[in-house]
């Protein structure tokens, strides 16, 4: 996952932040998707493809912080 560890940490900030809270009126759509979820009311595909549209950088930062805070192994082998 060296890719990810090559994009800025403020670009995944605001991408996150921006994406995740739009449309900012009446309702961010993440919410209101994860609202959805929770109801089991998430069944239509655009719904779905648009949670995980307005999740992919939310939870692509929380990796990169993840990466950032957890040590890294030099041998990943058994």
């Amino acid at each position: 996952m060296n890719w990810l560890d090559q994009i800025p940490l403020w670009a995944l900030i605001v991408g996150a932040v921006l994406l995740g809270l739009a449309p900012f009126t009446p309702e961010p759509h993440l919410w209101q998707k994860l609202q959805m979820l929770a109801d089991g009311t998430l069944s239509r595909p655009i719904d779905i493809f648009d949670l995980v549209l307005h999740a992919s950088l939310p939870a692509l930062l929380a990796v990169r912080l993840v990466r950032m805070v957890l040590p890294r192994r030099k041998d990943r082998r058994p």
